[in-house]
């Protein structure tokens, strides 16, 4: 019973103590409406709310650039994970995989590389002949989605029918209707490396978000490549996912049910690719968040200038009985509502930018182009024929912003420690008070 009486005192004590800083600080920021201090003080909140509202813009936009290339190559050409099975494993596997819960699709297909020529012209490039179901555009709802077909249609269900990239196209002068040649083929038997007899014609051309799928990749059906890619040639099967960041957890309960069978994550295909993206990412966010350090050195610097201004108060409070932690609290919490208020307004500001990114690229267009306009007016009005808008900003805008919550929720924290940590740096300050000079000067 004592002791749950000496509890609740303990809880009441803890309670009117958090009560009275928090009201102390509130007070001192009412008081703090003028001079250096205050200015001080909403310019680093200013800047925190610019700093969350830019890395939270740049970011987002960086997202959509970078998961265009991303999305194409995993829906188009590496998958999720692949998976290479034994002969008396395929079709259990492939019934094991339809039916679990984080399996999106699977695609048997086959794969050889090979120099197509165009029949007509005499162009040779180098491609990639990738063979899959003759209904995979109609199935594959990620595989049609990334994969625009800009000339014919994705026909492959004859042997002889063949769907080729944009680039490729262009590089072979060929056209839908146009009639093709796999001169080399890799993985095709010995007598048959090198032949003029694999013609095929073109029923389609596609363009997708990654230029080497459109100037290499060529689209065949199963019958034709168990025709000319050799009798040694394996099926390997597509797998995709609900959550493409769930790949390690697959693998690892598919190894389990299929130990004799070799799977792969797609973060091991163009693994320097992305590991590019990515160093990139880091780059630039380590740039924006170097705003964060700025504003964290002004919010030092004011809380330094606050405490000395407000020394005679804290002598005060001080030989009224606060404690040092209680005095250190005070101007933690002000130094935290300073963060909070910055972060929670760049929040907003940044969300509405995202949202509206492609409005924001075409205002910026429009701007540019009216000042130099004005510009050229005053200085150069000969020149006003040749003035037209950026087109990089039609790009720009053209790029959908995508945001990521753990990012999102990283930023506005790190918003608002930048500034707690500058306050708990600054409050070091109140050990070299001695409150009894103070108030002998005074």
């Amino acid at each position: 019973m004592e002791f749950a009486n000496g509890q609740g005192c303990l809880m009441n004590s803890v309670s009117s103590s958090i009560k009275w800083v928090y009201y102390v600080s509130q007070r001192f920021n009412k008081i703090d409406t003028k001079g250096r201090t205050a200015i001080t003080s909403k310019l680093a909140s200013i800047g925190i709310a610019f700093g969350v509202m830019a890395l939270i813009a740049v970011m987002s936009v960086m997202n959509g650039f970078q998961m265009e290339f991303i999305d194409a190559i995993m829906e188009i050409s590496s998958y999720h994970v692949q998976v290479d099975a034994d002969s008396d494993d395929r079709l259990f596997m492939e019934s094991w995989c339809r039916i679990h819960p984080l399996v999106r699709s699977i695609t048997p297909f086959y794969e050889a590389q090979g120099l197509m020529v165009d029949s007509y012209s005499g162009m040779q490039a180098a491609s990639l002949l990738r063979a899959v179901p003759d209904d995979v555009y109609r199935t594959d709802k990620g595989f049609s989605k990334e994969l625009e077909m800009v000339s014919g249609s994705f026909d492959i269900e004859n042997d002889d029918s063949i769907v080729i990239g944009y680039d490729l196209a262009s590089s072979l002068h060929a056209t839908v209707g146009s009639s093709v040649n796999l001169l080399a083929l890799s993985g095709a038997n010995e007598d048959s490396l090198f032949s003029q007899n694999r013609k095929f014609i073109v029923t389609g051309i596609f363009f997708a978000n990654y230029q080497d799928i459109n100037s290499a990749y060529a689209f065949v059906n199963l019958d034709a490549a168990k025709k000319n890619f050799g009798s040694k040639a394996k099926p390997i099967f597509g797998i995709k996912l609900v959550d493409s960041d769930k790949d390690a957890a697959f693998i690892a309960e598919f190894a389990a049910q299929f130990p004799s069978a070799k799977s792969e994550s797609w973060r091991m295909y163009n693994r320097s690719f992305f590991g590019a993206l990515r160093v990139e990412k880091n780059v630039l966010m380590l740039l924006v968040f170097l705003i964060f350090v700025v504003v964290g050195v002004n919010i030092y610097n004011s809380m330094r200038r606050m405490i000395y201004e407000r020394r005679q108060d804290i002598a005060v409070l001080s030989a009224l009985g606060a404690t040092r932690i209680e005095l250190k609290v005070i101007f933690i919490i002000k130094g935290f509502l300073t963060g909070l208020k910055g972060s929670v307004v760049g929040l907003v500001l940044g969300i509405f930018l995202s949202i509206n990114v492609e409005h924001v690229f075409k205002i910026l267009s429009k701007l540019q182009y009216c000042l130099q306009y004005v510009f050229i007016t005053l200085f150069s009005p000969d020149s006003l024929n040749y003035l037209q808008e950026n087109p990089m900003f039609s790009i720009y805008a053209a790029i959908p912003a995508r945001m990521k919550f753990s990012e999102i929720v990283l930023i506005f924290t790190f918003g608002i420690l930048a500034s707690l940590f500058s306050s708990m740096a600054a409050e070091r300050q109140l050990q070299k008070l001695t409150i009894s000079e103070v108030l002998h000067d005074e």
